[in-house]
């Protein structure tokens, strides 16, 4: 998605791979895998460095990583101000998808649209405190995007649904 908007992208999985990076992507996945992995390749502390002054989105599992507290122990990098629920919405096959609107977006598509959010094991985003602030909630009112300064996090795959105006907001937020 970020290739197709024009931006230079490339993996990361070595520390010395952040250099010269303007923001990164902590993509959906397992949240336990990614930080297990990310402890094991010595990842944690550069990538805690690299989120206190560049951007970093975390999508689903990303999310969860990026919070202070997923409720069950495993390596976090509790950059930002948000509690997270691992699988909220049940299991694999209860997945769903719901248009959103996203007033933080607006502009950035003819008429303001809602976003169709696609939902696949996720998250919910708990709690908003600190500095953290909810860009998204569900109609009954749970959160499923927030943003903390440069930080952002989707309890959805925007990646999906191909629309890339999360991306986007993104890429702004790391210029």
């Amino acid at each position: 998605m970020l290739a197709r908007l024009g931006a230079q992208v490339r993996e990361v999985r070595l520390p010395e791979e952040l250099d010269g990076l303007d923001g990164l992507v902590l993509p959906g996945g397992e949240s336990t895998t990614i930080g297990k992995l990310a402890t094991d390749y010595g990842l944690i502390e550069p990538l805690r460095a690299f989120g206190q002054t560049k951007a970093i989105y975390g999508t689903c599992a990303g999310a969860i990583f990026l919070s202070k507290d997923a409720e069950r122990n495993q390596p976090l990098l509790g950059l930002m101000d948000i509690t997270v629920e691992r699988n909220a919405y049940g299991r694999q096959v209860e997945s769903f998808d719901v248009e959103v609107p996203v007033p933080a977006l607006n502009g950035l598509a003819d008429g303001d649209p809602p976003v169709r959010a696609v939902f696949i094991r996720a998250p919910l985003i708990k709690t908003v405190s600190g500095d953290a602030k909810s860009l998204a909630s569900l109609p009954d009112g749970r959160i499923i995007a927030a943003q903390q300064g440069k930080l952002l996090a989707t309890a959805f795959h925007p990646e999906i649904s191909g629309d890339d105006r999360f991306h986007r907001y993104f890429l702004k937020l790391a210029a």
